[in-house]
């Protein structure tokens, strides 16, 4: 199976999946920000960019598929972003059950992004990347989970088939 996996990896298809699924939870975030006006918290501004991460990590396998070099670099980005952004939406989900503010980048809830001096994406993008709303509100529920609640799903799902595509990467093609 994880020969089969190797395979599969060395395709567009695999990669473009999950650039796919990344650009669906980004254009959902914004569908959720733009059209239902629930204005984002700094911590869902993290998670947004945890999750163009993942993007641009599947666009760098998505590029050269075949070759290892490229679906290593790949690798990397996709479990560091979707790791960091495990990290953000436990955070979130630990505000919104007001047991604990904890952040990677910020121990409140500020609406100034802590993002790198050459990148500072909330003045370059504020529709997209300036917070708005407050950390710990839960205002959507689907099937008795909070949005955050989703995002620690789909950032350990990430990770999950990350480290399964990774184990992959050391078996024999056929």
């Amino acid at each position: 199976m994880l020969s089969q996996l190797n395979q599969f990896s060395q395709h567009r298809l695999s990669w473009g999946l999950l650039l796919l699924s990344a650009i669906g939870l980004f254009t959902t975030a914004l569908w959720f920000q733009h059209y239902k006006q629930l204005e984002p918290c700094l911590l869902c501004i993290y998670i947004r960019v945890a999750v163009l991460g993942v993007a641009v990590a599947a666009t760098v396998g998505l590029m050269m598929p075949r070759y290892i070099v490229a679906r290593i670099i790949g690798l990397i980005g996709w479990i560091g972003s979707a790791a960091w952004g495990l990290s953000e939406s436990l955070a979130l989900v630990a505000k919104q059950a007001k047991s604990a503010p904890v952040s990677l980048f910020s121990n409140t809830c500020d609406y100034i992004p802590n993002f790198p001096s050459w990148m500072p994406l909330h003045q370059w993008i504020p529709e997209v990347f300036q917070p708005r709303g407050q950390c710990g509100d839960e205002a959507w529920i689907w099937m008795g989970l909070s949005m955050a609640q989703w995002m620690v799903i789909a950032f350990a799902s990430y990770l999950v088939v990350a480290a399964v595509i990774s184990l992959s990467q050391f078996s024999r093609t056929k």
